[in-house]
């Protein structure tokens, strides 16, 4: 789920970037463990990857690597 979220958003489609990314929080750590690992409230997380939400990159990678700490990966870019 993860991996879709990030090919999503580098794939430029935001809405289901966001949607996959709020479905790798609720499947792993859920949003309030989240928000003691990247130090955000939980409803100003809930927000950024809401419908209408817009996560600054900082925020972004922040969950990135709580997600991928949270479930032991490293996900890598790679040029095609």
């Amino acid at each position: 789920m993860l991996t879709a979220a990030v090919n999503a958003y580098l794939g430029g489609d935001l809405d289901m970037g966001k949607a996959a990314l709020r479905d790798a929080i609720n499947l792993t750590i859920g949003f309030e463990r989240l928000s003691v690992a990247v130090g955000t409230p939980a409803k100003s997380l809930r927000q950024m990857v809401g419908p209408e939400g817009n996560p600054t990159t900082a925020n972004f990678f922040k969950i990135l690597r709580a997600l991928q700490n949270s479930i032991g990966v490293r996900l890598r870019v790679r040029a095609a």
